[in-house]
């Protein structure tokens, strides 16, 4: 009973971090234009998040080995708050770098000892099961958080900041007074999740390479558009926060609802490679349409269905990799990880240099990424398990 309580509880802290990361999201394009912030330092500001989770996750891995779940988990939720609240008073880009860099620490921290912890308290029957609640509990807050962050922004556009640092707050404090150091039985920072020379080399095997070489391409035609999403909306059409926070909650719960309800049963009729290369090509075609959009409620209708792509890409990405992998299933974990969080780095910076050059430009560019992703997927990726 006591491990089923201290699920719950980590449920609840992811649910309240990924509300408090999302809430934000409809007064960012408010925030960059009170602060005259061009479109390279939003790209670069987006990067810079992915780029300090990127750098730090393999050393709280090991934090969390050595020093305990727990631990990590109440750094990075400390930080996280710190993090936020210096966004919402920042007044300076130097300053939302400085708080975006800590949110990427945080990230860094919080999920790689979230996960060890709940797979410490699981058994094998029931592992899968919660780690399912707990990207549940991720999605729920990113549902919702921009819904509630359009409504805070009506009364203060710095307001979500501020309840998103208190959120960090409540979820710290909760896991300093409830949660237990569990009993290890997994390491987070396991050699097979790291890119080492012998991983590298494994790499460039056939199996590996053609597949991971498309999580890249794709993952970083998504970051392209992704991390414009709101500013692009703002400065194009004028969508208010409420706007970008009805654009973003719609698409999520659609994509919610087609990951599923659509992603098991699709999977099972054709098989991963199909359902990443019609969700490619679908994505392509919707970016690169939304650009010539001018209606407010034409770009609504495509803003709710566009993410049915991107949510259906993933897990079949994961599924795939968990099949062919065999007995790499670490190597292949970390290098989906590794990849993605690459492709989050660079994306939004080249997207923030060709945003500065022309609003459209950055979805032309991702649709192009997603194009030669597509191409690739069905001239060069083959299924082993077919052959």
């Amino acid at each position: 009973m006591k491990k089923k309580y201290q699920l719950y509880l980590l449920y609840s802290s992811i649910f309240l971090i990924f509300l408090g990361i999302s809430l934000v999201i409809p007064v960012l394009p408010s925030i960059m234009n009170e602060l005259n912030i061009s479109g390279a330092g939003v790209g670069y500001l987006t990067a810079s998040f992915a780029f300090t989770q990127l750098i730090f996750s393999p050393f709280t891995g090991r934090a969390a080995d050595k020093f305990g779940r727990k631990i990590i988990i109440v750094l990075g939720l400390f930080i996280f708050a710190f993090s936020e609240l210096l966004f919402g008073i920042g007044q300076s880009i130097e300053v939302l770098f400085v708080s975006r860099m800590l949110g990427g620490l945080a990230g860094a921290c919080i999920m790689p000892a979230v996960t060890a912890f709940i797979v410490d308290l699981t058994t094998d029957k029931n592992r899968a099961r919660s780690l399912g609640y707990m990207t549940a509990a991720i999605n729920f807050g990113f549902i919702i958080g921009p819904g509630i962050g359009g409504v805070l922004a009506e009364i203060g556009t710095r307001l979500p900041f501020f309840v998103a640092a208190s959120l960090g707050l409540l979820a710290a404090f909760g896991a300093i007074f409830m949660l237990s150091e569990p009993k290890k039985i997994t390491e987070v920072a396991a050699d097979k999740t790291e890119v080492t020379t012998s991983n590298f080399k494994r790499l460039f095997t056939p199996i590996f390479f053609i597949a991971f070489l498309v999580i890249f391409i794709s993952s970083f035609g998504l970051a392209a558009f992704e991390s414009f999403f709101s500013l692009y909306f703002d400065r194009k059409l004028g969508f208010t926060p409420t706007d970008i926070a009805i654009a973003i909650t719609g698409g999520a719960m659609i994509g919610a609802f087609a990951q599923i309800v659509l992603f098991e049963p699709f999977t099972r009729r054709y098989g991963e490679l199909n359902i990443i290369r019609v969700s490619i090509i679908y994505t392509a075609i919707l970016v690169f349409a939304i650009t010539f959009l001018e209606s407010y409620w034409a770009v609504m209708a495509v803003a709710f269905i566009i993410f049915i792509g991107f949510d259906l890409i993933r897990p079949a990405v994961t599924t795939f990799l968990s099949h062919i992998a065999g007995n790499n299933q670490g190597f292949a974990g970390g290098m989906n990880s590794f990849f993605t969080s690459l492709a989050n780095v660079i994306g939004p910076v080249i997207a923030g240099v060709l945003f500065d050059i022309n609003l459209d430009f950055p979805y032309y560019f991702s649709a192009c990424v997603l194009v030669i992703g597509f191409f690739i997927t069905v001239f060069f990726w083959r299924d082993p398990r077919k052959a």
